[in-house]
């Protein structure tokens, strides 16, 4: 059986038929290893690259699945190659040094080093793969792992870093790692959003509060916008002018968030508006404007049963109708209202099992507002601002109907007052002197 000090020998015998001086473990002799060690690590890799170009690769085209590709895509085979030209150099180490030379010592430290990172690397790779895979599926929709994700791979490489350390000073990794509470405060100041963030993410994926795709609003921060990215520490949100914004992962359980995921899940997206009426177009309708009004068909129902129900009162309570003071009468700004409430009844983008109606707010210097509250079925954004903005037109387009004015600042004093007198000169000028 072949053993490594018989291939150790070979080659010394080999090495002498170009020099005679050349002895075991001497500088020429090691110099002779090292290179030759990397000749085959670099051979090896190159021997790595063209089976992967031509074989691995050919077959992941051909392939019908989809977890192939997205490894091939993350470069996970590309750095599993790397194996390739690290065991060989570990291989090779053992079989031309002695364990008492230098040289051995630090190619075999080299070579573990660099496997650990490969392996590293190649699983960073399947992780990425895996969040992949994941954001693919209905799942990804109620909670992101990008966070998680990014713990992992956080883990992965301090335990490679504290398994290179030990590796590089001799000792164990225990001993480092019981050494690390030393620093523990300079490693929480330095972690310190990572931590928040982890701590964060665990309560948003637990609760279910946030996920990808999901519009936030944060005011502090000035987002408004869609997150496009979970992260563990960062989270990016594409406002809708298309600037991207990135702010803390633990703001989201720390700040107050309106988060819209609700409204699109829901049924409709609230319209509430109001029209301010300017009070002094408000009044009692004599016989010849509610005739006038009757005449419209969402409201022709209502003024009948109204008028029915002020006449049983006139009779109920002896009152003549003729009886300015004491009689009840319609209003031109209930009648509105009522005919408002019917129009959006019969609207067919409000959804009628969502909340409806139009309501009086307390009025102000600006008027009487008149509320619009209701749910537009159609959620998307330019859908309902054209509904919205549909159901304004024709209020506005409906109030002369109704003997209603909307308050407008400064002009409706002029059309109430009329026009301004023109000022008279106290002289007149002197082209017209007599």
């Amino acid at each position: 059986m072949v053993t490594a000090e018989t291939l150790r020998e070979n080659f010394v015998e080999l090495l002498r038929q170009v020099d005679a001086d050349i002895v075991l473990n001497g500088s020429l002799y090691n110099s002779f290893s090292l290179l030759l060690i990397f000749v085959l690590a670099i051979t090896g890799l190159l021997v790595s690259r063209i089976a992967l170009n031509s074989v691995v690769t050919r077959w992941i085209l051909k392939s019908k699945t989809h977890w192939d590709n997205a490894l091939h895509s993350h470069g996970f085979f590309k750095r599993l190659i790397h194996l390739t030209p690290a065991l060989i150099i570990f291989a090779s180490t053992h079989v031309l040094l002695t364990t008492d030379s230098l040289l051995y010592t630090v190619l075999l430290k080299c070579s573990l080093l660099y496997l650990m990172t490969v392996a590293a690397l190649s699983i960073s790779a399947l992780l990425n793969t895996f969040e992949d895979w994941y954001n693919s599926t209905p799942f990804a929709a109620q909670a992101s792992i990008t966070g998680f994700v990014q713990v992992a791979k956080l883990v992965l490489f301090i335990v490679l870093m504290l398994l290179s350390v030990s590796l590089i000073v001799e000792r164990s990794p225990l001993l480092l790692l019981s050494g690390l509470t030393a620093i523990a405060a300079v490693l929480l100041l330095i972690f310190r959003d990572t931590i928040l963030g982890f701590v964060a993410g665990i309560q948003i994926t637990a609760n279910r509060l946030f996920t990808n795709g999901d519009w936030i609003q944060v005011d502090k921060f000035g987002v408004d916008g869609e997150i496009i990215e979970l992260g563990l520490t960062n989270v990016k949100v594409r406002n809708w002018d298309n600037t991207i914004s990135t702010i803390p992962t633990y703001s989201l359980t720390n700040e107050a968030i309106k988060n819209w995921r609700g409204m699109q899940e829901s049924g409709g997206r609230r319209i509430k508006r109001a029209v301010y009426i300017d009070i002094h177009s408000i009044c009692l309708y004599d016989e010849k404007s509610l005739q006038k009004v009757a005449k419209i068909r969402f409201i022709a129902d209502y003024i009948k049963s109204k008028i029915d129900e002020l006449q049983r009162y006139h009779k109920d309570n002896s009152i003549d109708e003729g009886d300015l003071l004491n009689r009840r009468a319609l209003t031109n700004i209930g009648t509105f209202r009522a005919y408002l409430e019917a129009y959006l009844n019969k609207h067919p983008k409000i959804n009628q099992d969502m909340t409806l109606m139009v309501r009086q707010l307390p009025p102000n210097e600006l008027g009487l507002p008149l509320e619009v509250y209701c749910f537009c079925r159609d959620k998307s954004w330019v859908a309902y601002e054209k509904v919205q903005a549909d159901i304004f037109d024709h209020i506005m387009a409906m109030l002369p109907l109704f003997d209603l004015r909307a308050y407008q600042r400064d002009s409706h004093l002029a059309a109430l007052s009329g026009p301004a007198p023109q000022s008279q000169p106290d002289e007149a000028p002197e082209a017209i002197k007599d």
